[in-house]
């Protein structure tokens, strides 16, 4: 995946969060996950854990809450890799940090 596509999808994530719009938001960052998803890094485990911080959010919007906590968890689980993470796309990943928490704070 190029540089640019990657960095289309991540915003893509941001503004489809933004709009509650969450199972999309977690289509988008599972196309940068999944051709990477036997890769044993931070970045990977971070992409991963963006994507269950959005199935937590739609399974809150379908009233599971309960289910959505737990998934929540999977994301907080992987958030301090943040801090060890050496990646050209840092700036957005804490963006999107940021935002997943604003989002949380919310619902």
């Amino acid at each position: 995946m190029t540089t640019k596509r990657q960095n289309q999808l991540l915003d893509e994530f941001i503004s489809l969060i933004n709009k509650n719009e969450f199972y999309n938001a977690h289509e988008s960052i599972e196309a940068i996950w999944f051709p990477r998803r036997f890769e044993n890094s931070d970045e990977v485990k971070l992409l991963r854990g963006f994507i269950n911080a959005a199935v937590s959010f739609e399974l809150s919007k379908r009233g599971r809450e309960s289910s959505s906590q737990k998934v929540w968890k999977t994301y907080l689980k992987y958030r301090p890799l943040l801090k060890e993470l050496d990646s050209e796309f840092i700036k957005k990943y804490y963006l999107i940090s940021k935002c997943l928490e604003d989002k949380k704070l919310l619902l």
